[in-house]
């Protein structure tokens, strides 16, 4: 017989689950348009490097032009192997071109109980 712990599913989950996260990416002056095109790469260029699931991403823009993604990484692992891959840190630097990283509860939409979005196509 064998028993499956507690602690087995738990690492189980760590490597082999999915992450959902949510990212505020908030375009520098002038870059609202460079940072709405580099986003429809971004999904794609993390599957090719086999860091993401097949979900589809959701994309979407605040009052103030922060965009907004809700995509899911393939595991923790992957989360961390990103940090280290070169298409990805390439793909992090063109972000930084454009782009600040901000905490997505900064934003007031964030403060209501359906925060709402426009989506970015």
């Amino acid at each position: 017989m064998c028993l499956i712990t507690d602690e087995f599913v738990n690492c189980i989950k760590l490597i082999f689950m999915g992450k959902i996260v949510i990212v505020g990416y908030k375009p520098k002056t002038g870059k609202n348009e460079a940072l709405k095109a580099l986003m429809l790469t971004h999904l794609p260029r993390l599957k090719q490097e086999g860091l993401v699931t097949d979900r589809e991403s959701i994309i979407m823009e605040a009052a103030d032009g922060t965009i907004v993604e809700v995509f899911e990484w393939l595991s923790e692992d992957a989360i961390q192997n990103a940090h280290k891959n070169p298409a990805v840190l390439q793909m992090w630097d063109e972000y930084a071109e454009v782009c600040d990283y901000i905490p997505v509860g900064n934003l007031p939409e964030a403060g209501s109980l359906f925060s709402s979005f426009e989506p970015v196509d």
